[in-house]
């Protein structure tokens, strides 16, 4: 089963986001870094989320984050589906902490149980074929609105959202341009699927 290891974020200052990430989240393996001056503006057409067991764990890892310098897009609150917020942290890349738990079964602890790549695209059904076509495997299938895909043995779940539909998640505009600053590694080999998203080799 292909199965994605790990990401690479792409930001001016590798180092510092390479602090903020192991301080804040507990990030090391899953989430790479490398400096790039790419051009980029506006909503980079992802986001990133940590899933969690309880609401207490929700905002420790978020408070952790504002105090690394993030900043609040969207307030942690209650919902229907859970509790959770959104952050947008000092490289630009967009994070929602959350979990579907309504009550708290221990202490806060500043951890999660699973990181989540959402990519927003144009078109989901044409790129759940490609994906399906580089030995992705589907989980679930919601028609043209959401796509999550099984995760073997690698570290990061992968799911494809509408472009809109995932920015108005996230509480920011569609509109965006340049580069995504983003790559997904995996063994699916390399290649850049419809809406520009880069796919390297394990190597890579």
């Amino acid at each position: 089963m292909t199965s994605i290891t790990a990401i690479t974020l792409e930001t001016a200052d590798a180092a510092a986001a390479q602090r903020f990430y192991s301080d804040a989240f507990g990030l090391d393996g899953q989430v790479r870094l490398r400096a790039t001056d790419a051009p980029t503006n506006g909503f980079r057409g992802f986001t990133l989320s940590l899933t969690t067991s309880q609401p207490a764990n929700v905002k420790a890892l978020v408070d952790a984050a504002v105090d690394g310098g993030a900043t609040v897009v969207k307030p942690v609150a209650k919902s229907f589906w859970g509790y959770g917020g959104v952050v947008q942290v000092p490289d630009g890349t967009i994070w929602k902490i959350a979990t579907s738990a309504k009550k708290d079964t221990g202490p806060a602890a500043q951890q999660f149980d699973d990181l989540v790549l959402l990519l927003g695209v144009a078109d989901v059904a044409a790129t759940k074929r490609l994906y399906v076509e580089r030995g992705l495997d589907v989980a679930k299938s919601f028609g043209r609105k959401y796509v999550e895909f099984a995760t073997g043995t690698g570290g990061v779940k992968l799911a494809l959202y509408g472009r809109r539909a995932l920015a108005k998640d996230a509480g920011v505009p569609a509109d965006g341009s340049g580069s995504h600053r983003i790559a997904i590694h995996s063994d699916a080999g390399t290649f850049t699927d419809l809406d520009g998203f880069a796919f390297e080799s394990l190597a890579s």
